[in-house]
């Protein structure tokens, strides 16, 4: 199975957030959302938004025992993960998961030429593999 074909069956909603937002706006939209990683954006002039990190509930419950309650009022480049690791659309499921486990992440930004197409979690990957994702879909061959 394909990444595209997971991003299919859930929906191409994709939240993100700026790079100068604060971390306790950004712990607000994952509440509000129900979700445990935000993509995080800058406009770059020549290229519009560029995605240039993540932050999770992880980094955020890790800076609030390291440093207290004033780390909510940080902007988020000062806490994200500037290490980018994506997928692709067209990346197979194993290689994914294999990813994941590797980086110890649990949400993958999938680029295409550099643009934002969706977001991959655990999650997912759990519908998937429970088959909560019609057989159909995952059977089908890759595009």
């Amino acid at each position: 199975m394909r990444v595209a074909q997971i991003l299919r069956s859930k929906g191409t909603r994709i939240i993100s957030i700026q790079l100068r937002e604060s971390v306790a706006a950004a712990a607000r939209l994952m509440v509000a959302e129900n979700i445990g990683a935000i993509v995080v954006t800058d406009v770059v002039l020549t290229e519009g938004s560029t995605v240039v990190g993540m932050i999770s509930e992880r980094d955020i419950v890790r800076a609030l025992i390291t440093s207290g309650n004033d780390v909510l009022k940080m902007p988020i480049e000062k806490l994200m993960s500037k290490k980018l690791i994506s997928c692709e659309p067209n990346d197979n499921l194993a290689d994914v998961m294999e990813k994941m486990d590797r980086y110890g992440i649990r949400h993958l930004p999938v680029l295409e030429e550099h643009t934002l197409v969706g977001v991959l979690s655990v999650r997912d990957v759990i519908h998937v593999l429970r088959g909560v994702v019609t057989e159909k879909e995952v059977v089908a061959p890759a595009a």
